[in-house]
């Protein structure tokens, strides 16, 4: 890995498509004019609406999402990180899939993992009900771009997916999400930080922000963070935005030879 631009996007995305993506063009152009090469965009970068309309227009946000990201990536000449959009399964569900892209096409996807069925003070969450769980690891060794281990939002809770992937030879680790409110003020910058420190690794995480119609609210704060923990960009909780930070080779070997804790595993 050598040391490159990288950028996190922060959306509010609703069930409108095309203004979606319209914004997430804008915003991908805006981390290219500041020198980025890989741009992640959030979870539900395409479509945030209710379960129901979501498993209603599968194919859709599935064909628009990836035409999107495959016509903007050779537009632009970048990698981009698709961070979760709908797939169907065949069988009235759908995968929460993110997709690494370059001007040459799909280079890695990875469906999430963990599914968020949880009650919280404000309401219950079941994305189980229509969403099927991926099964499978993914990183994608991107040469002078760094080793990249893929995750999604809720994945965030579950170390050992983190420490499978720094095993992988994982560099950067993505968590592209649509944090909730509650949670995020209680864990994100926490649990983003010890993710990076247990396994030595930049980690970036994009993110939705603000109210998505009358029930769905999610906390923001995309966030880069650095082997050591510490907090390079904070897209804040606010609005729309985006943040770019170097991921530098040179940090990632100096934190890893003071601290090679990866290296003293006891299995």
């Amino acid at each position: 890995m050598k040391t490159c631009s990288i950028a996190a996007i922060q959306l509010c995305a609703t069930n409108d498509i095309d203004a979606n993506l319209s914004d997430a063009r804008k915003w991908i152009e805006c981390a290219v004019e500041q020198g980025a090469k890989i741009i992640g965009l959030p979870e539900n970068f395409s479509f945030l609406g209710a379960e129901r309309e979501k498993l209603e227009r599968v194919n859709e946000i599935h064909e628009r999402s990836e035409s999107f990201l495959l016509e903007v990536a050779r537009d632009l000449g970048v990698v981009l990180l698709g961070g979760g959009y709908a797939v169907t399964d065949g069988a009235g569900k759908a995968y929460n899939r993110a997709a690494m892209v370059g001007a040459d096409g799909i280079l890695a996807q990875y469906d999430k993992m963990h599914l968020f069925d949880v009650d919280l003070p404000d309401r219950t969450y079941r994305e189980s009900m229509g969403t099927r769980a991926g099964d499978e690891v993914i990183t994608w060794d991107g040469g002078e771009l760094g080793v990249h281990g893929l995750t999604i939002c809720y994945d965030l809770r579950f170390p050992e997916l983190y420490r499978a992937l720094a095993v992988d030879g994982a560099e950067i680790l993505w968590v592209p999400a649509a944090f909730t409110v509650p949670t995020g003020k209680a864990h994100w910058e926490l649990l983003l930080r010890a993710r990076a420190i247990e396994n030595t690794c930049y980690l970036v995480a994009p993110a939705q922000v603000g109210e998505h119609g009358s029930r769905r609210e999610s906390y923001g704060h995309a966030l880069i963070v650095d082997p050591w923990g510490e907090v390079l960009e904070d897209a804040g909780g606010v609005k729309p935005g985006v943040i770019v930070a170097q991921v530098c080779a040179d940090r990632l070997a100096e934190v890893r030879g003071q601290i090679p804790s990866l290296r003293h595993r006891r299995l």
